[in-house]
């Protein structure tokens, strides 16, 4: 099947199974690997993308469903003034710790910030319910967010 759609920014082509994850085409065809594969089952979100700038774990989407829509990954992500915003924020606050889930934490953020700019603790803690961290206990990820959000304000 022949796929087009859009790669941080870029229309793309791809003549793919349809059935295959967009996971495994953002890896092996693309070779953007900061999504990581964690559980393959849309429980931890180490998969993270946003498709049409709402957060989706890549894992379970099949190539199929990619016609017409636009994915952006942290390597794209990255790139952007938020983006930026939220990588300083991450380092400063000590969210980062082995760095695996730390893409799909920051894929989440976004999301949760486009929707709700000025979140509260609360709102946060909802927000990246579907990501899972085994290393920093989560409360440097929300000290994090918060962190961004101050900085996005000045």
């Amino acid at each position: 099947m022949k796929i087009e759609f859009i790669l941080n920014g870029e229309t793309q082509t791809i003549e793919v199974h349809p059935a295959r994850r967009l996971l495994d085409i953002l890896r092996e065809d693309f070779h953007l690997t900061a999504v990581k594969e964690g559980c393959g089952e849309g429980e931890c979100g180490a998969c993270v993308v946003l498709m049409d700038g709402k957060a989706v774990n890549s894992c379970l989407i099949p190539a199929g469903y990619l016609e017409g829509k636009s994915i952006l990954t942290p390597e794209g992500f990255k790139k952007t003034p938020r983006g930026q915003i939220l990588e300083e924020a991450f380092i400063e606050a000590g969210a980062v710790q082995c760095g695996f889930c730390t893409p799909g934490f920051i894929m989440a953020v976004e999301s949760l910030l486009k929707e709700n700019p000025n979140p509260t603790d609360a709102q946060i803690r909802e927000g990246l319910s579907g990501n899972l961290c085994r290393c920093t206990g989560y409360q440097m990820i929300f000290k994090a967010v918060r962190l961004a959000v101050e900085k996005g304000e000045e």
